[in-house]
């Protein structure tokens, strides 16, 4: 399974990676140092495949509401999919900002805050999506061939990615 990001997907997502972490607080300074800050061309190997990521969402009462999802890293964005009646896409369609975050162990986090947008994965300019999909999951067509579960990206207003030590994404690289 290869990295699909583009080079212009890559510069936009160490833009963000770097935007992101001009604005930390000080706390925060203090364990996502420099040296332990994931670049974006690492990011998207360590990414690749299904990635469990907690996902958050806000109900009508503005209580958050967390929960797995499975995690498509594709193009320098995280997408997930669902039930069309789920609690989640229920409240997506109606309230769209969510956090999400990808960790491993104690070792690595990927932490991502934005607003999901809704997409047709069938639909022409999600042509290549689609085919990651696929890739992922062989049998997708299989589950989903009378009806299209909804799916959504996460447009991300910041991002960080971390690796306690720098080594520890050379193991990550083959998960």
């Amino acid at each position: 399974m290869g990295v699909h990001e583009t080079p212009a997907d890559l510069a936009a997502l160490q833009r963000l990676l770097d935007t992101s972490y001009a604005r930390i607080g000080a706390h925060m300074r203090t364990t996502h140092t420099p040296e332990r800050r994931v670049a974006a061309s690492d990011l998207a190997r360590v990414l690749r495949g299904v990635r469990v990521l907690d996902l958050a969402t806000v109900t009508a009462a503005c209580e958050p509401r967390v929960s797995p999802v499975d995690g498509l890293f594709f193009r320098g964005h995280f997408y997930f999919g669902s039930g069309q009646e789920s609690a989640r896409f229920r409240h997506l369609r109606v309230r769209p900002q969510v956090s999400a975050c990808h960790t491993i162990g104690e070792t690595f986090a990927t932490i991502v805050h934005g607003r999901a947008l809704e997409i047709d994965v069938r639909a022409p300019g999600e042509r290549d999506f689609l085919s990651y999909v696929h890739e992922v999951y062989p049998d997708w067509e299989d589950w989903y061939a009378s009806s299209t579960p909804p799916y959504a990206r996460i447009e991300p207003a910041v991002m960080y990615a971390y690796a306690f030590e720098p080594s520890v994404l050379e193991g990550l690289r083959g998960i």
